[in-house]
């Protein structure tokens, strides 16, 4: 499958000062394929896998330096490990601590060696080395497929180039635009997990995709006994059914359950850290930086895959395979975690991924902006409307109090706009940057 992370890919092999790649992302979102696919490019490929290789992981204990390490690897692999020629890959590093302590040396003593470490959980580990690889390592982050890349894996890819084409002044033939929703309703179902695309390109069969799903998910829940010494195992699973229940709106620890607010929290965040779990952060949205105007206490959460979600949810596949969007049951919360994922998909993986959305509360005047999202221009506001039309009232509202006469509205229409609002169709909510960005909004106004 073509996944968005094989562009970066190519940019670090061909960068002169490159660092130290560092891959990261929850489990199962095809970091390990990625690179085995990306290894194909070199004359040689090792892969040392530290959960599996735990007798290589004590190399690392009794070396840091490359040196003896790459001796010792290349007698057990029986293959010489050469600058130019090699990729070398560390896989499950988190595993072995002493191994990301190492890769500082690598950097510093075989520069022009190509090394890739991937890891799941991975800031639990990086929390142990507090001055790990400042100016030598490179991190990339990884997510489940967006809609484009599940497109392409379906041999869809001029359909795919249509929508990166398309625009409110270009929009799609109607027939694509059809054939495009129909295509999402099924990526909404499946999810992006690699295994449950690939599961379902091979078999077509939903209900396997769910028996899948729910393994997926009985996966993740027994990885939370491993931190149990952080925090009990019974709080992670409270808090990761939590975040399905109350999606779409202000996350509240008082509607998980008796604990206190901080159990609560450090289960929230070690969820974060793991990539299970995105926090959307209210911002004041007077200006960029968005992250720097945030309420830490005012925020939602978005779950990292739409086909566990909706497993998790007691999502009935039939009645949303035949149903029009306007009529599917939950189909607002849908609707919105699917925009938060692609956007999260489509940002740089070069940094944490960060979402914003504003929210006034007052007495007599809420309103609510699902999501502001950088552009070309600054930031724009963002409205999800899972049907074809709907009120626009605190977009408007957000508008005139900023200054502003752009927004967009994502939804199941096609490309086009509505008096001031740009129209970007839910299959292209990667794209609201972009988009927002072809022709500027009105500048924020200055306080």
């Amino acid at each position: 499958m073509e996944r968005l992370i094989e562009k970066h890919l190519s940019e670090w092999f061909t960068d002169k000062d490159r660092k130290i790649l560092l891959l990261r992302g929850a489990r199962q979102v095809g970091k390990t394929y990625s690179v085995r696919e990306f290894g194909r490019r070199f004359t040689k490929f090792v892969e040392i896998n530290f959960e599996a290789r735990p007798d290589i992981a004590r190399f690392f204990i009794e070396h840091r330096t490359p040196g003896p390490l790459l001796e010792k690897i290349s007698i057990i692999t029986g293959t010489t490990i050469t600058d130019g020629d090699t990729l070398l890959f560390f896989d499950e590093i988190q595993a072995c601590p002493d191994a990301l302590r190492s890769l500082r040396f690598f950097h510093e003593e075989r520069p022009g060696l190509h090394l890739i470490a991937a890891g799941s959980l991975l800031e639990f580990a990086l929390e142990e080395i507090p001055s790990f690889g400042v100016g030598r390592i490179e991190s990339l982050f990884m997510y489940p497929l967006s809609f484009e890349e599940f497109l392409r894996a379906e041999g869809r890819d001029a359909l795919a180039d249509a929508v990166r084409s398309a625009s409110p002044a270009r929009p799609l033939d109607r027939t694509f635009h059809d054939l495009l929703l129909d295509r999402l309703r099924i990526f909404l179902i499946v999810g992006g997990m690699p295994q449950a695309v690939l599961l379902y390109l091979s078999a077509g069969d939903l209900a396997k995709v769910h028996r899948l799903h729910d393994a997926l998910i009985a996966s993740y829940l027994d990885d939370f006994a491993k931190y149990r010494k952080k925090i009990p195992t019974t709080r992670l699973r409270e808090v990761f059914r939590s975040i399905v229940e109350q999606a779409g709106r202000k996350f509240k620890y008082a509607a998980i359950g008796p604990e206190t607010t901080t159990a609560y929290r450090q289960a929230l965040e070690l969820l974060i850290q793991a990539g299970i779990a995105y926090p959307i952060y209210h911002t004041a949205a007077r200006g960029l930086p968005l992250g720097g105007q945030i309420d830490p206490k005012r925020f939602k959460i978005a779950f990292f895959d739409c086909g566990l979600f909706q497993r998790l949810a007691g999502l009935d596949a039939a009645p949303f395979i035949v149903l029009p969007y306007d009529e599917l049951i939950n189909k607002g919360a849908i609707a919105e975690l699917h925009v938060a994922q692609e956007l999260v998909k489509n940002q740089s993986p070069h940094t944490h991924p960060a979402l914003y959305y504003w929210h006034r509360e007052a007495r007599s005047s809420n309103a609510e902006v699902d999501f502001v999202v950088p552009s070309a221009w600054g930031f724009v506001p963002v409205e999800v409307k899972a049907g074809l039309c709907g009120a626009m009232r605190s977009m408007r509202l957000f508008l005139s109090e900023r200054g502003m006469k752009t927004g967009v509205r994502v939804s199941s229409e096609s490309f086009g706009t509505v008096d001031d609002i740009l129209i970007v169709p839910l299959y292209a909510a990667g794209r609201v940057s972009a988009v927002a960005g072809i022709a500027p909004p009105t500048p924020p106004a200055k306080e």
